[in-house]
């Protein structure tokens, strides 16, 4: 529905106080939330809660699945509560698509991040190994992604460019990954191997070429792009809703177990659960809760 179209004033808000997505299942792939700017709200039929956000990266397996809400809370209550971030649909591979969920926070401290010598360039490494610099990530997907595998070769990169600065794209590690780059902010005259682009556009790129993204001194604001690379998986995908399989007697019998099981029911007083305003960034996992080191640092300070 309109929920996709880039030219409605409002877009993908479904909470009736608070935006955002109450309860909903998935099955077959993995979520992978990347923030930028803003908080966000987990809880799924686990038992695993969190906020996050500002940096954070969140990562769930639905796996054989799960039931999950992500809201926005409006924690600022005399000023707009922004919020941006991306989140990827990563395939699962049919030997693992019934795995159980799986659940992992990276907080934004622990995230790589390349900058340029000149300052004008600045990539942050979400997933990947041995590219600008960064020879081993130290966030570890999920045991059963396909990105754990370093020979898949899967790379999701946000990079930001400011006017006067350029960044080289290195070749793939692996030759037939698939190369994606997404021109999500910026102004006309970027160039991408001498071409200007537009903006809002998704290239397909060579795997075996380097390339070289530049913004002209001339431009008025900083250009931001999304690189996403990986070995494709190679089997038969077939998705409807909130369903990824390989095949489409797959995907029926995934409405009807979500029917009769409601993949583990919902554990949590709300279908769009939000945590309490003055409640930091956390994650819950296994009934163990665990903050970042900026919060924890924030908290001593507050408690001396």
């Amino acid at each position: 529905g309109s929920d996709f179209d880039p030219d409605q004033p409002y877009r993908m808000y479904h909470g009736r106080k608070v935006p955002g997505f109450p309860q909903h299942p998935h099955r077959g792939f993995e979520t992978i939330t990347a923030t930028i700017e803003g908080l966000i709200d987990h809880a799924d039929s686990v038992g695993n809660g969190g906020r996050y956000g500002q940096g954070d990266l969140q990562w769930m397996t639905a796996g054989e699945g799960i039931v999950h809400s992500e809201m926005f809370p409006l924690i600022q209550t005399d000023k707009p509560n922004p919020t941006r971030f991306f989140q990827i649909w990563l395939n699962l591979p049919a030997k693992n698509k019934f795995v159980k969920p799986a659940f992992e926070m990276f907080w934004a401290n622990t995230i790589p991040v390349y900058t340029s010598e000149d300052g004008k360039a600045k990539a942050t490494l979400w997933v990947g190994h041995n590219y600008l610099g960064v020879e081993k990530n130290p966030n570890n997907p999920p045991p059963n992604s396909w990105a754990r595998d370093e020979r898949n070769d899967v790379v999701i990169c946000h990079i930001t460019i400011q006017p006067g600065g350029s960044l080289t794209l290195p070749k793939a590690h692996v030759s037939t990954a698939n190369r994606s780059l997404y021109y999500i902010e910026g102004g006309s005259g970027t160039l991408v191997d001498d071409t200007p682009i537009q903006k809002k556009v998704s290239l397909t790129l060579d795997p075996n070429q380097e390339v070289v993204l530049e913004v002209p001194n001339s431009a008025s604001e900083a250009a931001e792009f999304l690189w996403m690379q990986g070995k494709p998986i190679e089997e038969p995908k077939v998705s409807y809703g909130p369903f990824v399989m390989n095949t489409q007697q797959e995907i029926f019998q995934a409405f009807m177990d979500y029917e009769d099981t409601q993949f583990g029911g919902w554990p949590w007083p709300r279908d769009d659960m939000v945590f309490p305003a003055d409640k930091g960034r956390f994650a819950l996992f296994d009934g163990k809760e665990t903050i970042p080191e900026d919060e924890k640092k924030e908290k001593d300070e507050n408690e001396l």
